[in-house]
């Protein structure tokens, strides 16, 4: 189980002080798929940098009862839209340097991938397209063999048919005990994916919702998400009154 006890972050910049995350508690147990919502700037890459040490933080973050450290941090990956492979290198040469590193990791399940999403195996990365480099990133994270399995805005730059497509696929190639932590902001495609969705708003966590649930009271996920942050629906008329005149 993943463990975030009162986890705090403070940001700096030539204004000040920022708080980005403040007084956040979450568990998440093996094979849970889990969506992480919010506006931008609301926390959602910091509380991600933060679980894999990638950023400092006040509070604790524990694996099974131990925190995070060299010992234990291979049994999470990341997927991120910053990209965290190497550019001038092949797919081919980065499964060599895979299979060199982790001993978990999934070849049967790479080449599934590199062959579902149709990419070269031997061009280097900065070739690509953008959503093909975000497909690569998505699948070295789901090779590595992690059990916990970070994915910030994986699907940016792809096309509504393959993000549609590889759900599915997703749903069919977990294993039982593979978590995956989902941050996006595309709530409807995501809904009958994730089993569960939290919520963040300026650094606080204000929602924490099953999604079979809200679907059995007949409420949708999106339904939820307006709720829960106060959504205004005449938000735009009220704009376009005051920037033209006009209702």
């Amino acid at each position: 189980m993943l463990e975030i006890k009162n986890v705090k972050k403070i940001h700096y910049n030539k204004s000040g002080a920022v708080r980005a995350l403040n007084e956040v508690n979450l568990s998440l147990g093996a094979g849970e798929i889990v969506g992480l919502f919010g506006e931008n700037g609301a926390g959602k890459s910091t509380l991600f940098k933060c679980i894999l040490g990638f950023y400092s933080c006040d509070g604790e973050i524990l694996l099974d009862g131990e925190k995070i450290s060299r010992s234990n941090i291979a049994r999470f990956s990341f997927a991120t839209c910053e990209h965290s492979f190497f550019p001038n290198l092949s797919p081919e040469m980065h499964r060599e340097f895979y299979q060199m590193h982790f001993q978990t990791f999934r070849e049967k399940r790479f080449e599934g991938l590199m062959k579902f999403f149709e990419l070269p195996l031997n061009k280097p990365l900065k070739t690509f397209s953008t959503g093909q480099k975000n497909q690569f990133e998505v699948i070295m994270a789901l090779c590595q063999g992690a059990d916990y399995i970070l994915m910030d805005e994986p699907f940016a730059g792809n096309d509504v048919f393959n993000r549609e497509d590889f759900y599915k696929l997703l749903l069919g190639i977990l294993e039982p005990e593979e978590t995956i932590f989902l941050s996006t902001h595309l709530i409807e495609e995501v809904e009958h994916f994730i089993g569960r969705a939290v919520l963040l708003r300026k650094g606080e966590i204000v929602g924490d919702a099953c999604v079979l649930a809200l679907e059995e009271d007949g409420r949708t996920l999106m339904d939820y998400v307006k709720e829960t942050y106060g959504y205004c629906a005449n938000r735009v008329s009220t704009a376009l009154e005051e920037i033209t005149g006009k209702l």
